[in-house]
Formats: structure tokens, sequence, C-alpha cells
């Protein structure tokens, strides 16, 4: 669709969100007087209110682009929808129109977020160590959903949301302090000094935890761009603590060998994304990357002896 309006994200400048008018289905006949006005009435926020809005990222974030193939293969279905697209609209400022295509993702307006300024990139607020005590009662199975440590997402979403992060090595959620790995110096945990708090665990928070109004037992995956250059050696562990089953959908897809083809094949439907890094070749490496992290997954559920759930 065609960029009818603009509007920065509060803390996060490098980020634009904007509204899109969709395209006018094609009529055999004169369309209506004013009908493209008509589809792009409306204030900025109204129109995000309808569903028309996206969030264009950094250049450097098209992992994130990657990610939402890997969530729809695996059948997790949790990642908000992503492309890569270049714009052309005036109405964007000149990086965003450079030529170099960006990771749009779409943004929801169902997604539910705190009144807490400060903390409204959660839906509930979760520190690690309430996090690990609702992993060990099984909310929604053997504990109240409502009742605490609980906050209303059922037990098997923590295990689709472990896997994930694990194949992408994401922190920001479930270690934004990179407690578990060796963090570079230039990460902004190192930068800001949230590592030096990885000693108080009633001092860790975690962030993006987010669900929608209309389904809040169900979690909402968002900023997934991870790292696709983390080293077998040193990956964060950290993100399976405490998860003792994991969705059997995603494990299957993992063990059958078959992860390269149905990532290649589903990548291929977003031609820009697919022409930008070269087609299957520039795709294999990190596949390959990502493969690893799934052998290596695999082990750790056998030597732990963890369950594999049919997914509901």
């Amino acid at each position: 669709g065609e960029v009818v309006s603009k509007a920065r994200v509060p803390a996060h400048g490098q980020v634009l969100q904007v509204a899109l008018d969709p395209p006018a289905p094609q009529q055999k006949s004169e369309p209506p007087e004013g009908g493209p006005a008509h589809r792009r009435a409306g204030t900025h926020s109204e129109r995000c209110q309808q569903g028309h809005c996206s969030l264009v990222k950094r250049t450097d974030d098209w992992f994130e682009v990657f990610a939402f193939h890997l969530d729809r293969v695996l059948g997790l279905n949790r990642s908000l929808p992503a492309v890569l697209r270049t714009f052309h609209s005036d109405i964007l400022p000149y990086r965003y129109i450079s030529g170099t295509p960006r990771p749009v993702v779409w943004w929801d307006p169902d997604i539910k977020h705190l009144a807490d300024k400060d903390n409204d990139q959660n839906s509930v607020p979760l520190s690690w160590a309430r996090y690990q005590k609702l992993l060990q009662v099984h909310c929604g199975s053997k504990a109240n959903l409502k009742t605490a440590p609980c906050v209303g997402v059922d037990h098997p979403e923590w295990g689709r949301l472990a896997l994930y992060d694990f194949l992408l090595q994401v922190n920001d959620r479930l270690d934004r302090y990179c407690c578990g790995f060796k963090p570079d110096p230039t990460d902004l945990c190192v930068e800001n000094l949230l590592y030096t708090k990885c000693g108080n665990t009633n001092e860790l928070l975690l962030v993006h935890i987010l669900v929608r109004k209309a389904d809040p037992s169900t979690l909402v995956f968002i900023d997934n761009a991870g790292r696709p250059q983390q080293s077998a050696n040193n990956l964060n562990f950290r993100l399976v603590e405490g998860i003792d089953e994991f969705p059997e959908s995603a494990v299957s897809v993992l063990q059958s060998g078959c992860l390269e083809s149905l990532l290649l094949h589903s990548l291929y439907t977003d031609r820009e994304f697919w022409d930008s890094q070269g087609g299957a070749s520039g795709f294999r490496t990190i596949i390959q990357t990502v493969e690893q992290r799934g052998k290596i997954l695999l082990q750790h559920i056998r030597d732990k002896k963890l369950r594999v759930n049919r997914d509901l």
C-alpha cells in the first residue's frame, strides 16, 4: 500500500511507524468520487487502530524477517508478519527512501501494553524469579492462570518462546542483562552496565512479554532480530532454563532434516528479501547456523529428558 502518514515511536529513535493505504480493489467500473480520500480518512492513530500500520525498522534488523519465516515453518505462529521492502514515499525521511530495503513489521493494535510508560513493552510485569516460579507450577493445567505466580499465560507458551529464542539467540526478552552468555563489549547490556545485576535475581526483569487483549493466554513474539553471528560455543542456555516441555510440531521439524528446504520455500515468497540476500546461496549460512542450534537444543532435550507435548 501507499504510505499516507508517519509517527515516531517513543524510546525507539530508529523505528518509524507508518500508516499504509490499502490498495483499492480493482473494479471494472469507475470508483466512487472521493474513493481514495475516503480510504485515507482519519488520523494516523485511527488508521493504526484499524490495523493499517507497520513499523519500519533499521536495515540491520533484516534478521527479524528471517525470524518470521522460521516462526511459521516451525508451526509456532506467534510472531507478527514481517517483510523486507524498499520505500519511495516523499512522506518519509530521506534515509528511509535511499534505496536500501528495510524490515517492515505489522503493528498489531490488539497487543496489550502496561500503562506504566517505563514498562510499556510488556503486557504483564514479570521478574526472572517469578518467571522461574510460574514455570514450576504449570499455569493453566495444574495452577489457575489468574493466581500468583501465574500471569495469565498458558504453560506451553513458555516452551514455544524458549525454543524460538534459543534458535535465534534472542536475549532481549528472557535475558536482557546478558547473564547467560559472554556479551560483546559493544552490547547494550555491557554499555548500560545491565550485566552487573546478574548476581541479584530479584532485580532481573523480563521484557517484551506481550499478549493480545482478545487472547491474553497466548504470547506474541516481537523484536525477534536475535544474534545470527553468535558462535556455537557461546550459546545462551539461560533462555531454556526452567523449561520442561517443548512443542511437538517445532521439535519434529528440527528432527526431520527438512528445515533448510522448508525455510527456503518460505523465504522465496518474499522476493525482495530473497533477492537482497542473494537467493538460496545467500541464506544457506544462516540456515545452517540455525540447524546447528537446533541439533544442540535437541541434545539438551534428550539429556534433560524433557517432554515434547502435542500442540493444542
